[in-house]
């Protein structure tokens, strides 16, 4: 990869049309001042005085600003929120960075999944960060909703350049990723052939057919709970990617943190990260590196050439603290000219 190359690439983002479908969520940050802490009257336990409140799109939503971030021209949200003051939050948030909501659905009987993360302002970086509180549904999603997502998709596709789908929720069908929207989608990754589709989900991601998908190196391995610092083999690694090359039949993109990302096509093969000196944050990488791969990929890149703008990306998404990083073509060509200095 040449800097001339990445600007090829980079200047063909601004004509992409992405859709994102999956779980939205908006993450509610709550910053609390310790030094202004009250005893509750009625309790007497501390009673903890906020003093700034901040929104931002999460999950899904993360990876739409990814995308708006790196340029991608046009942004389409496709999923399920409830009819209530986060969903507001969260579509005024899309809208604001230009992600169209008109697909996103807002469903009275669901609620808007919701990160809400609690912060000691005198205490910088992710160890200022309190006990979270998560609201998600964790009943089934109706059949209305499905069929309303499944009709999304069909009227998107034939004017998309991907459809990226992010599998948050954990719970079987509790989400916008259910069984039956995934068979949909298998389906119409048969008779999209031009269009990407990509997939990360967080504890499904083999259930995926005929998309290339993007687990880390854990998730592929099976290792349930690793520590700071592990990483699996390249041995077992390549062993697991060829096989969920033929399980998933599409492509497979394995990000392996500072290491960098392997791809399974033709051969599986490491193409190396960048490396990143000083505190990081990694909240937030994965998605830069999905925005990354995916824009590239459209704009005709390799699968090679895609994993580099996507290690790219998330080693300058690792750098911004206290918040989900994005990443913006200009960082991409800075940092590509880092990686060029490292060699191998």
């Amino acid at each position: 990869m040449t800097p001339e190359r990445l600007e090829s690439l980079t200047a063909s983002f601004p004509e992409k049309r992405i859709g994102v479908i999956g779980d939205f969520f908006l993450d509610k940050y709550i910053e609390f001042d310790p030094a202004l802490d009250e005893p509750s009257l009625e309790t007497g336990k501390p009673a903890h005085q906020v003093v700034r409140m901040r929104t931002s799109p999460g999950a899904a939503g993360n990876v739409a600003a990814d995308f708006a971030a790196i340029g991608a021209g046009r942004l389409y949200a496709v999923g399920v929120i409830g009819d209530d003051g986060e969903g507001y939050d969260l579509v005024s948030a899309l809208s604001g960075i230009g992600c169209s909501t008109q697909y996103l659905f807002r469903i009275p009987e669901r609620m808007t999944p919701t990160y809400m993360k609690p912060r000691d302002v005198s205490t910088p970086g992710l160890t200022g960060e309190r006990e979270r509180y998560d609201i998600r549904n964790r009943t089934e999603t109706p059949a209305d909703p499905e069929r309303r997502l499944i009709g999304a998709i069909e009227t998107l596709l034939p004017d998309l350049d991907a459809l990226v789908l992010v599998d948050q929720v954990v719970e079987e069908d509790c989400g916008v990723l259910t069984s039956a929207v995934r068979l949909a989608i298998a389906d119409a990754a048969e008779r999209f052939r031009n269009t990407v589709f990509f997939a990360d989900s967080r504890s499904r991601i083999l259930s995926y057919r005929n998309v290339i998908i993007k687990p880390n190196q854990f998730e592929l391995a099976g290792v349930k709970h690793p520590s700071p610092g592990d990483t699996v083999s390249d041995g077992e690694l390549i062993q697991s990617v060829k096989k969920a090359r033929e399980t998933v039949n599409a492509p497979v993109f394995v990000t392996r943190g500072a290491e960098g990302i392997m791809i399974s096509d033709p051969e599986p093969y490491t193409v190396r990260g960048v490396k990143v000196r000083g505190p990081i944050d990694p909240t937030g990488a994965g998605d830069a590196a999905t925005a990354g791969i995916v824009c590239a990929l459209v704009s005709g890149a390799t699968y090679e050439e895609a994993a580099l703008v996507g290690n790219l990306a998330a080693s300058v998404a690792v750098e911004k603290l206290d918040e989900c990083g994005t990443c913006t073509p200009a960082e991409l060509l800075d940092r590509l000219r880092t990686w060029l200095t490292q060699g191998e």
